[in-house]
Order: C-alpha cells, then structure tokens, then sequence
C-alpha cells in the first residue's frame, strides 16, 4: 500500500522519536488521504498518528535485528530535507 513508508528497523544510531512519529503521520495521512487537515480533523489525525508512534515504538524494540541497514536513508536525516522544513541538522543520540 504505502510504498514511500520510511524503513526504520536497522537504522544506525536507532530512529528517533522524532522519525517515528514522521512516519506515523505520513502513514495517517495515506490511510486517511487527507494531506492538509482541517481543524477538526488534525486532532483526530495527530491522536492517531501518536498512538501509532508508541505502537512503532515498541514493535521496533520487540523485532530481530536487520543484517543490512535499510537501503535509503530516511528523509529527516537528510540535511536537504531538515533545511527545508527548518530543523536543526540531524545529530544522532
């Protein structure tokens, strides 16, 4: 379905909170095909995209380890992309 879904498993340093709540809201937004949200629904749309995050999160702790990185880096590490939306360059933790 969602082909553009950042891969996040195997990433070196791990993904941040950050790039997992990226890709929760990219994903409510695919499921719902609603890319600018009224009021009313942004709400609903970062409640989802939220607890979509924490189930990210846990499921990325329970899964095996990749043996090979992901094949793409993900946007929110690329320093094109941060300049674009205004965030600081990317700094591992």
């Amino acid at each position: 379905m969602c082909r553009n879904i950042t891969e996040l498993r195997g990433l070196e340093p791990p993904a941040t909170e950050e790039e997992i709540l990226a890709a929760a809201t990219q994903f409510v937004r695919k499921v719902t095909g609603i890319t600018r949200p009224s009021i009313t629904a942004a709400s609903a749309m970062e409640a989802a995209a939220t607890d979509i995050a924490a189930i990210v999160s846990a499921l990325l702790v329970d899964v095996p380890p990749r043996r090979n990185p992901p094949p793409t880096m993900p946007p929110l590490r690329r320093p094109e992309v941060r300049a674009r939306l205004g965030l600081a360059p990317f700094a591992p933790s």
